[in-house]
């Protein structure tokens, strides 16, 4: 919570296990019955959003892009592309989603990462996405 401005109930990673400075990082995501989309997302056969992965692994993306900057708390990192996504299995209450991503391309404000979604060792979801650091207004 220190490193990226998200909060509840858009704060989607609870634990960073691994990380490597500008190389790579994983994450933990515990998925429970009162995430506040399964109210909607299906009644009756709860399944997490496809893009609640993807924001998951791109804010485990964004810790990781975070750590090389000391002034980050002037900057917001927005996305600016999502690439090559897919999604392979459903997620649902009580799984553990473990979030790998990968640094492809750092230069400057502009990072692209490959990110990775696996539940219990097998791969759910995976994308490529590119984020900018945005200078914060005032």
């Amino acid at each position: 919570m220190d490193i990226i401005p998200h909060r509840y109930p858009m704060l989607l990673v609870d634990r960073i296990m691994e990380y490597e400075s500008c190389k790579r990082i994983v994450g933990l995501k515990n998925v429970t019955i009162n995430e506040h989309f399964f109210a909607g997302h299906f009644p009756g056969r709860p399944v997490m959003p496809g893009v609640m992965i993807i924001e998951a692994l791109a804010q485990t993306g964004g810790v990781l892009i975070a750590q090389e900057f000391e002034d980050i708390h002037e900057y917001v990192i927005f996305f600016m592309t999502i690439d090559n996504v897919k999604f392979r299995k459903p997620v649902v209450p009580g799984d553990q989603i473990r979030l790998e991503c990968e640094v492809l391309h750092f230069r400057r404000k502009v990072c692209r990462l490959k990110g990775q979604a696996f539940v219990d060792g097998k791969l759910v979801a995976s994308a490529e996405f590119s984020s900018m650091l945005v200078k914060r207004d005032g």
